[in-house]
């Protein structure tokens, strides 16, 4: 919903109905991740994507049908099925979206869910999919971190059903995880029969990027596009300047280790985040990760430098006492092996790792590979091996 959010809001706040499909469990090959929708406005007009373009057309009709009859649809899309195939999902995927008629009347906590997710304050919104009972279709809960002291919002008429979705949805919150959950009807962990969908909208994941230099415009720039939040980070303040770095969210001067160290102590550093150290200079490079690679965990640790600077880089890394363990969860050279020679050749190059990483891919051509084309649960060396630092 994320992406859609700001004509959702506008038309919500305008007293307007709204038809949303919104992915909801996807399987094999499915062009878009649960979470991902659609809307078909007050205006006929089509907002967002469910299927990279498979099975708009699909989603829209249903869409206006619910908007019309005011009942919630789940529908399955997909090759096993002949009328999915039908409207063209030739992908070999399979994805659930479930279709609801959002409005003031049906979805009346969206104002304060909004404000949440533009403030960057985490927020949870569940929806019940399925269910024996059809009046149970589309009952809605809002939760938010157990320490904000904020009540509920929603009513899934059911107190067991509402304790139960509330803890296992601050859970998900808690990793930025949004999941398809099953329950007995009334909320019963081992039963079956309900199926909820818990969308988390946790704050972006953040990038560092370290070092003014214009190799660092072009990272902030593609970092940006990719939905992280962008800090630039240098101890000169003749580089790090906004005007440098426009597409950066926010540009700090400090000494790189200090302000890491700063970060991670104030907690706002996570599983998610990337560091990208591209000052290509010892005496920020060394002290920098040497704090970066003592971290519990985040996602990726790259520096940018020739094989030479690398093999120097390691060895006194080596002699400020970081075991082999830590030193393999950093990417030197830093990015794939794409030819890149231009400050932007070279962002791609490091967004293409961090993607890899984080998706399990393996940074080949497709066009020269058997199997799957999209990976399942994102999974990075760096969590993988997490365990083995604490």
């Amino acid at each position: 919903m994320r992406e859609v959010l700001p004509e959702l809001i506008a038309w919500w706040r305008d007293g307007k109905t709204i038809g949303v499909g919104t992915v909801v469990g996807t399987w094999r090959s499915a062009p878009r991740p649960a979470g991902a929708s659609m809307l078909v406005g007050p205006d006929k007009s089509a907002v967002g994507s469910v299927s990279g373009g498979c099975v708009e057309g699909a989603v829209y009709e249903l869409a206006e049908q619910v908007v019309a009859d005011g009942q919630p649809v789940l529908q399955r899309y997909g090759v096993s099925d002949e009328d999915a195939f039908a409207v063209g999902l030739t992908c070999g995927g399979i994805l659930d979206v479930f279709v609801e008629k959002v409005s003031v009347e049906t979805f009346p906590e969206l104002g304060s869910v909004a404000a949440d997710i533009e403030a960057g304050r985490p927020v949870a919104v569940v929806t019940v999919v399925e269910h024996p009972d059809p009046a149970w279709l589309g009952r809605r809960l809002v939760v938010r971190p157990e320490g904000d002291g904020i009540p509920l919002e929603g009513n899934l008429e059911s107190d067991r059903a509402q304790a139960a979705i509330a803890d296992d949805a601050r859970g998900l919150l808690a990793s930025g995880r949004s999941e398809l959950l099953t329950y007995g009807p009334d909320g019963q962990r081992r039963g079956e029969g309900m199926r909820v969908f818990c969308a988390a909208y946790a704050p972006k994941p953040r990038m560092l990027v370290f070092g003014a230099i214009d190799f660092a415009a072009a990272v902030a720039r593609l970092g940006s596009f990719l939905g992280y939040h962008v800090t630039v980070c240098d101890a000169r303040p003749v580089f790090a300047t906004v005007s440098r770095f426009p597409d950066a969210h926010d540009v700090v001067v400090a000494w790189p280790h200090r302000y890491l160290s700063e970060q991670a102590a104030a907690g706002t550093i996570d599983a998610r985040t990337v560091i990208c150290v591209l000052t290509h200079d010892p005496k920020f490079d060394l002290p920098l990760l040497e704090v970066a690679l003592r971290l519990p965990v985040v996602a990726y640790v790259g520096a940018m430098g020739s094989r030479r600077t690398h093999a120097h880089l390691m060895e006194r890394l080596r002699a400020t006492g970081l075991s082999e363990l830590e030193l393999t969860h950093l990417s030197s050279p830093i990015g794939l092996d794409l030819g890149a020679r231009t400050p932007e050749e070279t962002a791609v190059s490091i967004a293409a790792e961090i993607i890899a990483l984080r998706w399990g891919g393996g940074g080949g051509r497709l066009a020269r590979m058997d199997g799957r084309i999209h990976h399942g649960q994102p999974a990075t060396e760096r969590l993988e091996s997490s365990s083995g630092l604490n």
